[in-house]
Parts: structure tokens; C-alpha cells; sequence
């Protein structure tokens, strides 16, 4: 039964099931009452309505994508499946469409570029799909029938509107687009931020919600017709209650909130951080996922509320959250109940244990040091008044607890900024964090940093492996000091190791001083990072592999020749042939190469997969003279060079084979022709090559990341967003197989040489994500050109 006006939303059932955060919900259709759930466990999952009691039964978990399912959407019943399917879209770019009682797609969808992050279906067995590729896809049945380009960041919501032909989508570039039979009829402008989600009101109006924490009512003819504000944080989804105009949204404050005539009338925190998603069952019961990996189910309807024992547990979880106290919703916590200083006369139970106390008012907090047998002072609390006794353990700021709450002045007479910190986080990404949240120069960040690091000095954690542990790969990252790195020459160049000249290196060696504050250069510190130049990028000229030894390739093949077949056999002739192309492209005779000898080496590159690799490496080497680079990457000649060198690339063939035919690719990017070659064949080239990323094989990676970086500097030359958009992409995708700090480096390189001077590609880029995955980079103490590198790549972005 649907409950009256004005009355509350509960609690009732919490669903387990899902390993990872559950990112998408939506009502389901068979059985009646049901609804379906995705998660970063890559599954989905049919949930039925129990008849017994107020919970649900799992009918079936669906497996198709290989990596995090993002969104859902159910196809409606047709003549051929009279149930209606399931859409789910993932990190693997896949659309998967399942039927309701099988576990196994009953096809696959495939085509962007990049993860599909939304869907939405219409009539006639339409389905549409956004991704982080900034494109939306119109499919019908199996067949993608046009794709929707024109927004400039990844899209992250769409919709079908019920008029016939008429399509949303709302994008990380802000905007939200109106598309017509695939033509975009109209922008609308409004959000300050991606925009997130949106929801139908009628054939006339929309919602939508955004990371600017606010919710839009539109009017399809352009006008927007009212915000909504009520969230403290970005507001992931955005769902409508039936037969009404009233809404539910969910986001980053731990919130749920409940909208009854353009008023937030409840807020439901839940005890997780991201609240990913939410749909409204026909009955009025909400859903929502979120980060924890529980669904929870909410109802106004007093004979589906969950027992008082189950009611009491969800509020005990949510007892041990902390809670922004700016939301106001535990009212002031009384500091008078806080113990006095005497409460520090006993000693602690074990070491990092905190206690905070009252003294004149004023509320401190104590770390008990186990080596000193003392009780320690780490700070004053702030924003106290979101605490509870349970939670208050820490310094408070904002109402998160934290290890250490630094006060710190930008200027003698401007305002003083508050620094949370705890002992587990990075000090770069902190002061990073710190630095952007307060709108203040990004030339502080070492000075932030290293003032953090010297007054938390002895604090660090030592933690377990899990601690750094890598999202995607699960391996350790790099901690600061902990690389084993050999140092490079100060101030060698990046790529050869040479030296270079730096400008003032020598008045570099001012000694700092300790423990002042790093604004007011009251006895600053002289940061020799400081005074870094951005020598990375954007590159200009292509990078190759050089290194040769003549006489072992030679040797190898005259080795392989012996035991070749018949056919495949070089004459004596043939091999001295390839000796004099050797040393003519390797510049150690003024030759130049023979239309004789570019023949025997194609013979010999065409040799069987297991023996042709020194014949590769010759190719290698002597594709960087201008006229093998002409004859291979000629109009005439190309098609087969090309076809060649992507067989090789097939990431089940010998990784030999795998690493010559990269670097070929890498150093035909010397010549003219070459690049020409490379460039019209981009597309083919790159979708290739990012698959030799599976087998972990650093050289590999170096030679992957080396291709993505001669890709960059070309692109750079030329205004090409597709182009750009693939390059951006792949550095995205490898970035998040790669070890390899060499890799890495030429990764970020690759990285500020496309989104140089280009704010389209800059948009792209945080649009991606891209972001927030280097920034673990910026903490690499060995090679320093890694954290130096990453960090002109984050001022830009």
C-alpha cells in the first residue's frame, strides 16, 4: 500500500550479494516488483520480492563483461523476447543484453571506445548508450545504427525521451545536448560541473542532476525552470516517483534525499561514502546502491519496514561513520562533556591510541606514544561539532576526523587556511589537494608538501601492502623513499640520461630550514624543485630505439639461417647483402641502402614467427634511414609493411616479435613518409598495439608508451580531437596495466604533449579520469623526472 502524505521513509531490507560497489539500479519488469543491480564485481543481479518477508531472493546473477558493470536499463517486452531484456554497459566498452533466466549474454554489443557509462531505451528495441569516448551510440537490436558526437567530455547520463526520435545527454563538459533523429537540436547551460544524471518528468520536462551538488527541472524548449539545492557533495543519480513529479537523488555526502513538491522532505545517510545510484520501485520504494556493496531498500509503507533488531544494526553502522557537520544534522555537540586535562593522568592501551580532552574551552587531542610513555598532542579540533564520543578519536575538520589539522598562512595579513592530514594519506596529493580546493598557486606544492612531511615526521604507518594497493592490479605503488631506483645524473635529459644545462643549479643548495611555515618564507624553504623547468613537454620530435649491436643481430641470423627450411634459406650472399644494409643504416658507412638489399630483408622479415626476430631487428634499426623509411611507408609499399607489423602484434605470438615491431613502429616515425604512414593508420595501429599491454613485459610497456608518445607529438601538430581522443584513451587504459616507471614517465610525457595548448583535450582528459590516476605518481622519489614530469602534467589539468 502506498502511505500517506508526509510521512517517512525507512528502512526495509539490506541486500548482500554484490562483491564491490554497486554503480547502477533500475525497476525491473519480470518478475513483478523486481529490479536488477550492477556492480564493480562485474556482475548483475535479478532481485525478486520474497513473498515471506519484507526482503528480496537474487533470481540470477548475469556474467558477461570483463571488467566494472557501470549501468543497467531493461529492454521492454517484444513479439521475440515477451519478458523484455536486460542492458548492461562496462569498463570493457562491452554493452552486454541479457534475458531474464540466463546467466550468459545472449549477445554483445561493441563499439565505443571507451566505458559505457549509461543506457537508456525506447521503443522499437532502441537502445542508447553513453560512454567516457564523449560519444552516445543509437543501437537497434544488435546493429549500431549512428553515433551522437558533439560533446567534448565523457557522457555520463542519457535518456530517450517519450516523443518519437528525441534524445538527452548529459555530459562531463557540462552541458546537457537534445538530439533529433541524431542531429543535436539544442545545448542547455546551467550546471557548473559534469552533469551526472538525468530523469523524465513529462513529454515537456527533464531533470537533471550534477557534481556542482544541485538538481535542474527543464523544459525541453530550453528554459530551465528551477534548481534544486540540497546536497553537500557531486549528486550521482537522480530517479522519479511514478505517477508524480517528486524525486529521489543520491550522491557523495553519504545521502539519499527524498524531494516532495520542489522540497528535500527527508535525508537518509547511509553508512558509505559514494551513494552511487537509486530507483524507485512501482510500489514507491526507493533502491539505492552505494560503495559498501549493499543495496538498500527503503519504504514509507509501515508493514514493509524491517524489524526493530534490523532497523537498530543500520543505525549502530552508521553510529561509527563521521559526518560533515556543515549539513547540521546532529545539532552541537556539547564540548562541556569532553573530560578535562586529567584525563590524560592515564596512559593509553596501545600506541596512535588518540584522546581528546577540554581545557579553558578549547578542544585538543592526544596521541599516546607507546616508546615515550606519554600522551602527545597533535592538534586542536576544529568543526567539533559534528563529533560524537564514538568517532571522536581524531582531530575534527569539516566533521571527518583526521591525524593532524595544520594551520597555515598564505600571506602575513590574508586568511589562514586550514590542512587536514592523516598519517595514511600522500603528502603530495594532499598538499595537491589542498593547494586546488583553496584556489592557490601550484608553484607551493613542494613547499606544502615537505612542510607536511617535516611536521609529521616518524607518523607515517607502517602498513600492510593492501594499504597502497594498486585498484586495478591490486600490486603495491611506489611509497615515497621506498624506491630502489638508481638516481640519474641531476639534470640529465629525461630520455637519453645526457646531461643538460640548468639554468642557476648551483645556487640549488641552500640548506632549509625545518618546521616554517612554507608561505610567508618567514625562513622558507629554498625547494630545489622549485625552480624546475618544464624540460618534458610538450615533446616535439619522435623518440626511437637506437641501441644496436651489429655483429650479434648478424650472428643470430647467420644461427637461425643454419637450422631455417629449404625455402626459407639465405644464401651466403643474402647474408652479406644484410651486413652492408647494417652498417650503411647504422651510420657506420656512407652507403646508402640498395633496392637489392631492402628486397633480401623483406625476404628475410617474412621468415616464420619463430626465427624471423633478428630480421625484425634489422628492419628496426634500418627503417630510420630516409630511404628504407621511404620505400616501406611509400604509397606502394605500405600496405604490406603494415599488414607485417600488425601480425606481430598479435599478443599471442612471441614477445620478441611483439617488441621489434613496436619499436619498427616507433622509429618509422623519423621520416615524413613514415609519419604519414602512421598517421593514416592510426586508428588500426593503436586498437593493435594496446593489446600487447596484457603481457606484462616492462620492455613491452617502454615500447607501448614510446608509440603513444610519437603518436602524441604529431598530434600535437595538428588539431586532430578524434585522434587525440584515441592517444588520450590508450594512455588512460596502459596507465592502469603498467609497472614500469620508464613506461610511466613516457606515458606523462605522451599526456602534456597532447593536452599542451589545447583546453578541448584538457577537458577530455579530466573527463577520463585521468587525474586522478597520475596523481600517485607525483610521489616517486626515484626516477625524479617521474614526480616532476606528473606534476607539470596535474598544473594543467
Amino acid at each position: 500500500a502506498m502511505a500517506g502524505e508526509g510521512s517517512t521513509f525507512r528502512l526495509r531490507c539490506s541486500l548482500l550479494g554484490h562483491g564491490q560497489d554497486v554503480r547502477g539500479l533500475t525497476r525491473g519488469l519480470f518478475p513483478e516488483g523486481s529490479f536488477v543491480s550492477v556492480s564493480r564485481d562485474r556482475t548483475a543481479r535479478l532481485w525478486a520480492p520474497d513473498g515471506l518477508n519484507r526482503g528480496f531472493t537474487e533470481m540470477h546473477c548475469m556474467s558477461g563483461h570483463s571488467n566494472f558493470v557501470s549501468c543497467v536499463c531493461i529492454i521492454p517486452p517484444s513479439d521475440l523476447y515477451p519478458r523484455g531484456l536486460i542492458a548492461t554497459g562496462g569498463n570493457d566498452h562491452n554493452i552486454c543484453i541479457f534475458t531474464v533466466d540466463n546467466p550468459a549474454p545472449l549477445y554483445v554489443l561493441k563499439g565505443h571506445k571507451n566505458t559505457v557509462c549509461s543506457l537508456s531505451s525506447g521503443k522499437f528495441g532502441t537502445l542508447l548508450s553513453g560512454s567516457w569516448d564523449t560519444t552516445a551510440k543509437v543501437w537497434l537490436n544488435d546493429r549500431c545504427m549512428m553515433t551522437l558526437q558533439g560533446h567534448t567530455a565523457a557522457i555520463w547520463a542519457v535518456k530517450i525521451l517519450p516523443e518519437q526520435g528525441l534524445m538527452l545527454t548529459g555530459s562531463a563538459d557540462k552541458t546537457i545536448k537534445l538530439w533529433k533523429a541524431g542531429r543535436c537540436e539544442r545545448t542547455f547551460t546551467g550546471h557548473e560541473d559534469c552533469v551526472r544524471g538525468l530523469a523524465i518528468l513529462s513529454e515537456m520536462e527533464f531533470l537533471s542532476c550534477a557534481n556542482d551538488a544541485s538538481v535542474r527541472r527543464w523544459q525541453i524548449s530550453g528554459e530551465c525552470l528551477q534548481v534544486y539545492y540540497g546536497h553537500t557533495n557531486y549528486i550521482y543519480s537522480i530517479s522519479v516517483f511514478p505517477r508524480c513529479k517528486d524525486f529521489v537523488t543520491t550522491g557523495e555526502d553519504r545521502s539519499l534525499r527524498i524531494w516532495k513538491q520542489g522540497e528535500c522532505a527527508q535525508t537518509i545517510r547511509l553508512p558509505a561514502q559514494s551513494v552511487w545510484c537509486c530507483c524507485v520501485l512501482d510500489n514507491g520504494d526507493i533502491v539505492v546502491g552505494a560503495s559498501d556493496g549493499i543495496i538498500r531498500v527503503f519504504t514509507e509503507s509501515l508493514e514493509r519496514t524491517a524489524s526493530a533488531e534490523e532497523i537498530q544494526a543500520f543505525e549502530n553502522e552508521l553510529a561509527q561513520a563521521s559526518i560533515d557537520p556543515k549539513t547540521g544534522d546532529l545539532g552541537d555537540i556539547n564540548a562541556d562533556d569532553l573530560p578535562g586535562r586529567e584525563h590524560l593522568k592515564d596512559p593509553g592501551t596501545r600506541d596512535g591510541q588518540t584522546r581528546l580532552i577540554k581545557d579553558n574551552g578549547k578542544v585538543e587531542a592526544y596521541q599516546w606514544s607507546v616508546s615515550e610513555g606519554r600522551w602527545i598532542k597533535i592538534g586542536d579540533v576544529v568543526g567539533s561539532s559534528g563529533a560524537t564520543q564514538q568517532t571522536s578519536g581524531k582531530v575534527l575538520f569539516e566533521g571527518k576526523e583526521y591525524d593532524y589539522v595544520f594551520t597555515i598562512d598564505v600571506n602575513e595579513n590574508g586568511p589562514s587556511y586550514k590542512l587536514p592530514y592523516n598519517i595514511t594519506d600522500d603528502p603530495w596529493l594532499t598538499a595537491y589537494n589542498f593547494l586546488q580546493k583553496n584556489d592557490l598557486n601550484p608553484m607551493f606544492l613542494d613547499q606544502v608538501a615537505k612542510f607536511i612531511m617535516d611536521n609529521t615526521k616518524g607518523q607515517t604507518l607502517l602498513s600492510t601492502s593492501n594499504q597502497f594497493s594498486d585498484p586495478f592490479t591490486g600490486a603495491g605503488r611506489y611509497v615515497p623513499g621506498s624506491s630502489s631506483g638508481l638516481s640519474t645524473i641531476p639534470g640529465a635529459d629525461p630520455f637519453t640520461g645526457a646531461g643538460r644545462y640548468v639554468p642557476g643549479s648551483a645556487s640549488n643548495a641552500v640548506t632549509p630550514v625545518g618546521g616554517v611555515d612554507p608561505f610567508t618564507g618567514m625562513g622558507a624553504y629554498q625547494s630545489a624543485a622549485a625552480t624546475v623547468e618544464n624540460i618534458y613537454f610538450p615533446k616535439k620530435d619522435a623518440v626511437t630505439f637506437d641501441q644496436a649491436n651489429p655483429t650479434q643481430i648478424l650472428g643470430k641470423l647467420k644461427e637461425l639461417n643454419g637450422s631455417a627450411a629449404e625455402e626459407h634459406k639465405l644464401t651466403e650472399d643474402d647474408l652479406i647483402i644484410l651486413e652492408k644494409l647494417l652498417s650503411a643504416t647504422c651510420n657506420t658507412s656512407a652507403e646508402t641502402p640498395t633496392a637489392q638489399q631492402l628486397q633480401t630483408l623483406w625476404r628475410a622479415v617474412n621468415w616464420p614467427e619463430d626465427i624471423v626476430f633478428p630480421a625484425l631487428d634489422i628492419l628496426r634499426l634500418s627503417v630510420r634511414h630516409p630511404t628504407v623509411n621511404e620505400n616501406f611507408c611509400s604509397e606502394k609499399e605500405h600496405v604490406q609493411f603494415i599488414i607485417l607489423l600488425l601480425k606481430f602484434l598479435n599478443p599471442k605470438g612471441k614477445q620478441a616479435n611483439q617488441l621489434l615491431a613496436l619499436r619498427a613502429l616507433c622509429n618509422c616515425f623519423v621520416s615524413h613518409a613514415g609519419q604519414k604512414l602512421m598517421m593514416e593508420q592510426r586508428d588500426e595501429i593503436m586498437t593493435q598495439a594496446i593489446e600487447t599491454k596484457s603481457g606484462n613485459n616492462k620492455n613491452i610497456h617502454i615500447a607501448l608508451a614510446t608509440l603513444t608518445l610519437n603518436y602524441a607529438v604529431c598530434l600535437h601538430k595538428v588539431n586532430n580531437v578524434e585522434g587525440k581522443a584515441q592517444c588520450l584513451s590508450v594512455i588512460s587504459t596502459v596507465m592502469e596495466v603498467v609497472q614500469d616507471l620508464e613506461a610511466i614517465f613516457r606515458l606523462l610525457v605522451a599526456l602534456g604533449t597532447l593536452i599542451s595548448d589545447d583546453t578541448n583535450a584538457v577537458q577530455l582528459a579530466k573527463s577520463l579520469g585521468v587525474d586522478s590516476q597520475i596523481k600517485k605518481y607525483a610521489t616517486v622519489s626515484e626516477p625524479a623526472k617521474v614526480k616532476e614530469c606528473c606534476r607539470f602534467v596535474l598544473s594543467l589539468l
